[in-house]
């Protein structure tokens, strides 16, 4: 480790895992996830279980969602390894792990959701975040275009009738 490291972060020196609080209030959340992956996670902690079992006295407590078969925090290596091989048996440039964040920010972005809802779900305490990581594609550029086109410049014939409501609502003049 470079000396600047250790003076910047003196409780990694040496290796290993390091536990610690996360970064912001907006970092400890409940979060709502997708329903394939609430199932994954669900058989995951099953096995999780069987595996607890199994380990009997030498099962380590610690409240972890990925845990090694004795119930220690799994180590990052092995999933940064099987990433980086998902990566190239993609054809996918290779990037790190934390850059999928940026995709998700990304398609979060295409498909419109609001940024308050963005913020929440990606843990973001300043908006400001959002510029590093929502990535603005040609696709979604050319889509506000045709819209802004679409909208300014509409051809009155193609517009349906005005839609009066139900019989007998009243409309606004």
């Amino acid at each position: 480790m470079r000396a600047r490291a250790r003076r910047v972060l003196p409780e990694r020196y040496g290796g290993g895992l390091v536990v610690g609080e996360v970064k912001s209030r907006a970092g400890r959340r409940v979060i709502s996830l997708p329903r394939p992956v609430i199932e994954a996670l669900e058989a995951h902690r099953v096995q999780q279980a069987e595996e607890r079992e199994a380990a009997a006295d030498l099962w380590e407590e610690g409240d972890w969602v990925f845990a090694t078969p004795i119930g220690r925090p799994a180590h990052p290596t092995p999933d940064n390894r099987a990433w980086k091989a998902l990566l190239r048996l993609a054809g996918v440039r290779n990037a790190r792990l934390h850059d999928a964040r940026h995709t998700a920010a990304t398609v979060l972005l295409e498909l419109r959701v609001p940024l308050p809802a963005v913020m929440e779900l990606m843990g973001w305490s300043n908006a400001a975040v959002a510029k590093r990581y929502m990535h603005v594609n040609t696709e979604l550029v050319t889509s506000v275009a045709e819209q802004v086109g679409a909208h300014m410049w509409a051809d009155p014939e193609d517009e349906d009738e005005e839609d009066d409501g139900p019989e007998g609502a009243l409309v606004p003049a």
